[in-house]
């Protein structure tokens, strides 16, 4: 007879929250249209993933006074998430755990830092570094702006050959250009991203999540 063979473990997941800061939510310096319902959305998936126990990232903009990132040193943006401000901290009515790590990005002012992987954890560790040591393998991608540092992160996930699934309910667009978001969730789709929303999103086979 045939010995069975052992059921592989699930790949070990993580919840990614981007940047959902006050600047990038209503009344900010650049505010994202839907960002309230974000921040809801996300907070559900909040609550589910640490009823599974996952790890929970939360990256955060936190620029220099001084970066060639803002408009008035020629950059492309308003003056936002400056280091200490408080439209740099986390929107106040998003419930993050007392265990998540944040994810800090955008220091450098040469760079705009729009990447999650371009942050660091407090520690100091690079965010794909602190993945790999915990053995995650599959990231669960929520926050803001869909178009930007979601779009970034997404791909930058994929590049480093993690499973990624965006979370569509809990993610908006600036869409500068109308239709930016639209086509940023179509390019993580073509790099091999997958599309999930609602209730049992952070369980969801890979296979199973649309793809459009």
């Amino acid at each position: 007879m045939k010995p069975e063979t052992p059921h592989e473990p699930p790949p070990r997941a993580a919840l990614l929250v981007v940047d959902v800061q006050n600047d990038f939510c209503t009344g900010g310096a650049l505010a994202v249209p839907g960002s309230e319902q974000v921040v809801a959305a996300v907070n559900r998936y909040v609550e589910e993933a640490v009823a599974r126990r996952f790890p929970i990232y939360a990256s955060r903009d936190w620029h220099p006074a001084t970066t060639s990132h803002f408009q008035p040193y020629g950059g492309e943006w308003p003056i936002h998430c400056v280091q200490g401000s408080e439209g740099a901290r986390f929107h106040p009515a998003l419930r993050l755990p007392a265990d998540t790590i944040v994810v800090t990005k955008g220091e450098d002012p040469q760079r705009p830092g729009y990447s999650a992987f371009d942050g660091r954890t407090p520690e100091r560790k690079p965010l794909l570094d602190d993945l790999r040591e915990r053995g995650i393998t599959r990231l669960y991608v929520t926050g803001l702006a869909t178009d930007y540092c979601v779009k970034h992160s997404a791909l930058d996930a994929l590049a480093a050959g993690l499973e990624v699934t965006v979370l569509e309910d809990a993610v908006a667009g600036v869409d500068v250009r109308p239709g930016d978001a639209a086509r940023a969730l179509a390019e993580m789709q073509s790099k091999g991203a997958r599309l999930a929303s609602g209730p049992g999103a952070l369980t969801e086979a890979p296979g199973a999540a649309r793809n459009r």
